[in-house]
């Protein structure tokens, strides 16, 4: 099979989209070497995401950065189209929501949530609009559709009348850096950054949807109810409707309990999930949840919510809260800094639990996708 795959989410810095192509474009090499895979892109990959896959690309996986035209303006409906109709490729991989608008060769695309159809108002508007007419024939144009857990697949065939039959649920997995660290390393980091021996930690875009004012207001209880004097640490990138969230921060007078270091690259973020008392992810809405398992990779224990892609991706392994319940998450963050069993047990089932999600099993998974739609016969015998 000759494999053409997405390369725009390499364009920017690496983040939930960008690490899936990359992470599914590289396993697929590996777990295919006598097949070929490019990511086709009209932009090139930025620096600092050069800098993280560089030297990673097995030999039978390229980075096809195509010259800048009039027709790659109009990526999707033109340039993309006329590309693949001059070569050779059996298929197209829309790792981002998106597909060809025509195209002779057939096409496969994930969509990771249907957030921006379930939650509009957590969203630009504009990405909303957009996604209101292309979402819908994005799926009907694609071959097959892949979705990360069984309740997206759900939405997706509820909100756009799909055969379930068309849709393949293929779930994703922490990237392979994600291991525990000590010693130096975390010390060194921590020092760096300001952060204390007691925290606990966050790790997502700070947008609404991650629920962050809730996460900080319970927070804030348990400074004020208990005798505990932990650090809440928030690293992610800013997103959308967030301007004032510090803001809050500073009314509540959090501002030396509360660490806002930004983006961090996986070495940073494996030290602190390594070194935090618990990692605490109430977010509202996920199409599958990787932070959870980045944590459990790195041996942290993990507070998330009890909404349906999470609790399907960590099962029992972890402790589950209501996320619009700030009682509920209040009670729990105290009772996991209090109990050292608790967090022994929860560490200990998380990292059972990771070991359930590999990018090889994501891979092998991917290209029975790729089968099913190129060589229908016989992956019916």
């Amino acid at each position: 099979m000759k494999i053409a795959l997405d390369g725009m989410p390499l364009a920017s810095p690496l983040t939930g989209v960008g690490h899936y192509t990359f992470e599914l474009a590289r396993s697929l090499a590996l777990a295919a070497p006598t097949d070929q895979f490019a990511l086709i892109s009209p932009l090139p990959h930025s620096q600092s995401t050069f800098q993280a896959i560089e030297g990673r690309f097995p030999g039978n996986l390229s980075y096809l950065n195509l010259e800048r035209s009039a027709l790659n303006r109009r990526w999707w409906s033109a340039g993309l189209p006329l590309y693949l109709s001059r070569n050779s490729f059996d298929l197209f991989h829309g790792t981002n929501y998106e597909v060809p608008f025509w195209s002779r060769r057939p096409s496969v695309v994930t969509i990771h949530d249907v957030s921006l159809f379930l939650h509009p108002e957590a969203h630009e508007r504009r990405l909303v609009r957009r996604a209101r007419w292309r979402l819908p024939l994005m799926v009907r144009l694609a071959s097959r559709i892949i979705t990360p857990t069984r309740s997206v697949k759900s939405e997706v065939c509820e909100k756009f009348g799909i055969d379930p039959d068309k849709v393949v649920v293929t779930p994703e997995a922490p990237r392979p850096a994600f291991k525990r660290r000590e010693g130096a390393q975390v010390v060194e980091l921590c020092k760096r950054l300001g952060i204390r021996d007691d925290f606990i930690l966050f790790v997502g875009t700070v947008e609404p949807r991650k629920n962050l004012h809730r996460l900080v207001e319970a927070f804030d209880r348990v400074l004020r109810t208990t005798s505990l004097s932990p650090q809440l640490v928030i690293a992610g990138g800013r997103g959308w409707l967030m301007d004032n969230f510090t803001a809050v921060i500073r009314q509540k007078g959090l501002e030396d309990h509360v660490c806002l270091p930004g983006y961090l690259h996986d070495e940073d973020l494996c030290a602190l999930y390594s070194s935090c008392k618990a990692l605490v992810y109430p977010s509202l809405y996920e199409g599958f949840g990787l932070p959870p398992l980045e944590a459990m990779a790195c041996g942290a224990p993990v507070i998330t919510s009890n909404i349906p892609a999470i609790t399907e991706t960590v099962e029992t392994a972890a402790r589950i809260v209501d996320p619009c319940d700030v009682d509920d998450l209040s009670k729990a963050i105290v009772e996991i800094l209090s109990d050292e069993k608790m967090r022994e047990h929860l560490s200990q089932a998380g990292a059972e639990r990771v070991k359930n999600f590999t990018w090889e099993q994501t891979a092998m998974k991917t290209l029975e996708v790729y089968r099913q739609v190129l060589f229908p016969r016989n992956t019916q015998t």
